[in-house]
């Protein structure tokens, strides 16, 4: 029989995106609400209650308004996409390669990672868990996005100002990403983050400099990138690249992609390093997430109707 999927957002960015993962798969049956039906809080009130699963694609504020609506003794399970409860207790973090995909089967309530804390964290987690890198340091990420992360509203400014070549934000140093990747990477000092978007639909590279020279202790870029390799070796949607190109590109005509591709770039003297993870906002760092974490409660094949 087929578990119930109710998209609260649906019609939302990441919402379509997920609708579109769970396209022809025969273990769900996704319930709809008319236009009209996902504005009525009654209506939205049943569906959340109703499904076995609800994947909410909403602002920060709309989704815990919808936790609200759960009853008591509800037993519909949750994937929030938004950052309203990835903090929060009795939430689990939906990243398996860091936290362990029996956290995410057992979970009751997983909360979607954020796309740029997504690469940041797939760089540095690991090498802090192996004390690598020092927990102290005050690290700097550098992060490109497309503009779909920006959601209906800065999808609509890229569409009408068609001149925008690059949008620098953030610039009040205060994103709502920062606690969420000092926390989870178990880092003293919440780090420098300089975001922004380009004229392209979807796609990100996450960037973290690191002058290892300079610190007290950090190891080679060798082993930097060998931990990596150990660790993501048996993960089957983040590749941690052993040869490093000239470039790395977006494309404007990106094609969606649920992975996440990473390197370890360094100077000749192995005193610099670039960590540089790339993936697709809506992907990895959104729909594709959800959606793993769907199939990991669920049951079903952990790869199922992802993009890889």
């Amino acid at each position: 029989m087929p578990q119930t999927v109710f998209i609260d957002g649906a019609a939302g960015t990441t919402g379509l995106e997920i609708a579109d993962r769970l396209e022809g798969r025969e273990e769900f049956d996704l319930v709809r609400l008319s236009e009209a039906e996902r504005k009525d809080p009654d209506c939205r009130r049943t569906a959340l209650n109703y499904a076995d699963f609800a994947i909410l694609c909403l602002p920060d504020d709309a989704s815990i308004e919808a936790v609200s609506m759960l009853d008591e003794n509800s037993e519909t399970r949750l994937i929030d996409a938004s950052s309203a409860h990835r903090g929060a207790p009795g939430w689990i973090y939906g990243f398996p390669e860091l936290v362990g995909t029996n956290a995410i089967v057992n979970a009751k309530r997983v909360a979607n990672p954020g796309c740029y804390p997504t690469g940041f964290l797939s760089l540095i987690a690991p090498l802090i868990r192996a004390k690598l890198l020092p927990r102290d340091w005050p690290y700097t990420v550098n992060g490109i996005s497309g503009f779909s992360g920006g959601g209906k509203s800065l999808i609509a400014r890229f569409e009408d100002e068609a001149d925008i070549a690059y949008r620098a934000y953030g610039l009040a140093l205060g994103h709502k990403h920062l606690a969420e990747m000092k926390s989870k990477a178990g880092l003293e000092h919440e780090p420098v983050f300089s975001p922004a978007v380009v004229p392209a639909f979807r796609g990100m590279l996450v960037e973290v400099p690191l002058h290892v020279a300079a610190m007290r202790s950090a190891a080679t870029p060798e082993k930097l990138r060998d931990e990596l390799t150990r660790y993501y070796a048996e993960a089957a949607l983040i590749t941690v690249h052993q040869d490093n190109p000239d470039e790395l590109i977006l494309r404007q005509e990106q094609e969606p992609s649920d992975r996440i591709d990473l390197w370890v770039f360094a100077d000749k003297e192995g005193e610099a390093v670039r960590l540089i993870a790339r993936l697709d906002n809506l992907g990895k760092g959104a729909a594709g997430a959800a959606v793993q974490s769907l199939n990991l409660m669920s049951g079903a094949d952990e790869l199922a109707g992802l993009r890889i």
